[in-house]
């Protein structure tokens, strides 16, 4: 199995619970915008923790990029990396992953479900191939969406975020079948969906009953 370990170069928060991890990349190292890779901790006893985290950087980049959502409270991996920073070292394994660009598309993404997109929508932005991409961003508040400024930048009013539970007590919407069919136009070639388990199941049974084709349709299996 590959196994390459890495020096932490830099370590950052994003929002207050997404950390952005920015790490040497090994010699010979590629991946696809959208794909990722099993991570460890490189300490006595975390070695063989991996858990998959997506790639948000690009694979021109001669660094690496991860950007991830802490769960604290159970003492999992995610709790173990918020102790991670510069100069620590990180083990990275085999890429893999199903999510990747096929044509101009509806990227759909439930909170931390964001990250393959973020390297995707970032090389689409480095090939000037953004237009006719729209993003439909869903998270609790808007204190939780990843990277809001630079989406703005990028996709401008093609980045639409849903907020669940809104800080200005506005009423809060959600991604449903109404919102999918506002944004599903002729130039949407592919439906790309990632998330929560149930907010993936619930998107895809909406996208198929709305008429979108499940080839058309590009989500980790």
């Amino acid at each position: 199995m590959e196994k390459h370990i890495v020096k932490v170069l830099k370590t950052e928060f994003v929002t207050h619970n997404v950390k952005r991890f920015t790490l040497q990349r090994p010699a010979g190292y590629t991946f696809t915008s959208g794909q990722a890779t099993d991570v460890s901790i490189n300490k006595p006893g975390l070695e063989n923790e991996l858990r998959p985290f997506t790639f948000t950087s690009l694979n021109s980049d001669d660094h690496l990029e991860f950007t991830i959502k802490i769960y604290t409270g159970h003492n999992g991996v995610t709790e173990k990396l918020l102790g991670i920073n510069g100069g620590d070292e990180l083990i990275v394994h085999e890429v893999f992953g199903a999510i990747n660009y096929q044509g101009a598309g509806l990227f759909i993404a439930g909170g931390a479900g964001i990250t393959p997109f973020i390297s995707i929508l970032r090389q689409l932005k480095e090939d000037d191939k953004l237009d006719d991409n729209i993003l439909l961003f869903a998270n609790h508040t808007e204190d939780d969406i990843i990277i809001k400024d630079e989406l703005d930048e990028m996709l401008g009013k093609n980045h639409v975020d849903f907020i669940a539970n809104p800080l200005s007590g506005k009423q809060g919407r959600r991604i449903d079948k109404a919102a999918l069919k506002q944004y599903l136009n002729p130039a949407i070639k592919y439906s790309y969906i990632c998330g929560p388990d149930e907010f993936v199941a619930q998107i895809k049974n909406s996208l198929i009953e709305l008429g979108v084709a499940a080839d058309r349709i590009v989500m980790e299996q």
